[in-house]
């Protein structure tokens, strides 16, 4: 048994998060998300789970990277969506809450064709049920260390 990990954590998914690299790219992709895209063939499922379970999962046990200016991308919403996504907000609140790095500032965002290029690329997509438009984003992962700390 192990303690400490969020029950949404799955085992297939702590193998991936344990086996990428500093920089490497996770998506978390929305219901919508044509997740079969990712180059890697790793597509970890997640059914009936939604974004903010497993940002608020993998942000417990992932530094972000610090490194670069923008370690979280989501998707822009196109020209007929009409203000902010509502879950980008309960996105800020996770990522605040969660990163021991200090590394997230404010989300970078990625025009929809040029998101799932760069998707593709992805080390592994989490595929989950959340119904949100614009919920996809992309987060690169950091690497542990002092972080400055005295």
């Amino acid at each position: 048994m192990l303690i400490g990990i969020p029950e949404v954590m799955n085992p297939e998914l702590m193998y991936i998060l344990m086996s990428m690299g500093h920089g490497d790219e996770l998506v978390i992709g929305d219901i919508n998300f044509p997740q079969e895209l990712v180059e890697s063939g790793r597509v970890v499922y997640c059914k009936g789970l939604d974004n903010q379970q497993m940002l608020d999962a993998i942000t417990k046990l992932m530094p972000l990277d610090h490194f670069v200016d923008d370690p979280v991308t989501l998707m822009e919403p196109g020209e007929l969506y009409k203000g902010v996504p509502p879950i980008w907000e309960k996105y800020d609140e996770i990522l605040k809450k969660n990163d021991v790095c200090k590394a997230y500032k404010e989300f970078n965002k990625m025009e929809r064709f040029a998101f799932y290029e760069r998707a593709k690329k992805a080390f592994a997509v989490v595929a989950t049920s959340e119904p949100s438009l614009y919920a996809c984003m992309i987060i690169k992962k950091g690497c542990i260390g002092d972080f400055g700390q005295d």
